[in-house]
């Protein structure tokens, strides 16, 4: 069985959104001394096209080359309180590795005692029948670093001259951000959202000004901290802005941001990776504490994402 952390189901304090942490952190390594010996065929990736989490590791994926050495299949966008699902649908299929139903399976044969939330991403290893990691940050540069010899060694997502300000970026990147999103969207007191969502434009607007000269968040090439701040971006006005109420600004009204988007968008192979209509039923569909009826929104009619999808 993998080790894992202890694992904190996603609650509110004093009406702040609080992360579940990932449960399991196990690590694939180029020599195998972690126990998972870097091997092509060996690992599956199981991701939702919805998920701005699992969405990272889809694009490192396909950045590095991997596709022949770690297998991937994705779940069902609309999540029900049995979890994530396999099944047939568009852009969706059953598990291909274990015949799973439900992800959750997955992490009862991993952790027979697991009790917390279910989520993706997760690595799977084929040979031990165990999750080795659902820790998305950790999975990313597993793939950037630990199979290099299966995919393509000239791209370096986490330079090492520049892990100091990745981390750096990163850190508040995640805190106002990435989470900053959830933190506004299921805040349940007036306090907290607005601590939230004040701390969330408040960075936008210091990322619109770092990027007024174009360029990357990083150094002078793509790192892994402009696809961490990417897939939210890409997510913001699909659904954040309504369905969470980061509604002070939209997107589409800072320049910098929305041209850097597009830039990202314009890297071959990242546009087939974003899905409006997973990520818009998902989260529609999904939170019935936010969206009661269920009903998913036409719009918006202009947004940046518009240029990926099938």
């Amino acid at each position: 069985m993998a080790s894992r952390a202890p694992a904190f189901p996603d609650e509110t304090v004093r009406g702040r959104f609080v992360r579940q942490r990932s449960a399991f952190r196990q690590a694939v390594t180029v020599d195998g001394s972690s126990g998972f010996p870097a091997e092509a065929g060996r690992y599956h990736l199981y991701v939702s096209l919805a998920c701005p989490w699992a969405h990272r590791t889809i694009i490192v994926r396909r950045l590095k080359r991997l596709e022949d050495a770690v297998s991937l299949s994705v779940v069902d966008p609309i999540r029900d309180a049995r979890g994530w699902r396999f099944g047939d649908g568009p852009g969706f299929s059953p598990d291909p590795v274990n015949g799973f139903r439900f992800l959750s399976e997955a992490y009862r044969a991993s952790d027979p005692g697991f009790r917390a939330r279910v989520t993706v991403p997760v690595l799977w290893d084929r040979v031990t029948g165990t999750i080795v990691n659902n820790e998305s940050s950790e999975i990313m540069r597993m793939l950037n670093s630990e199979f290099d010899e299966f995919g393509d060694p000239d791209v370096d997502l986490y330079p090492r001259d520049l892990r100091d300000e990745i981390d750096a970026v990163n850190s508040i990147v995640y805190d106002t951000v990435n989470d900053g999103v959830y933190r506004a969207g299921f805040a349940t007191s007036q306090s907290a959202y607005l601590e939230a969502v004040t701390a969330l434009f408040a960075s936008l607007d210091l990322l619109e000004e770092r990027l007024s000269g174009g360029g990357c968040l990083v150094g002078e090439r793509t790192t892994e901290a402009d696809w961490r701040l990417f897939t939210t971006l890409v997510r913001f006005d699909l659904v954040y802005v309504g369905h969470f109420k980061c509604n002070i600004r939209r997107l589409i009204d800072y320049p910098n941001l929305v041209e850097y988007c597009r830039r990202l968008l314009d890297v071959p192979g990242i546009a087939e990776t974003v899905d409006a209509d997973h990520i818009k039923h998902h989260y529609y569909r999904t939170h019935p504490s936010l969206n009661p009826s269920g009903v998913v929104p036409l719009g918006p009619a202009h947004h940046v994402a518009e240029r990926g999808g099938r």
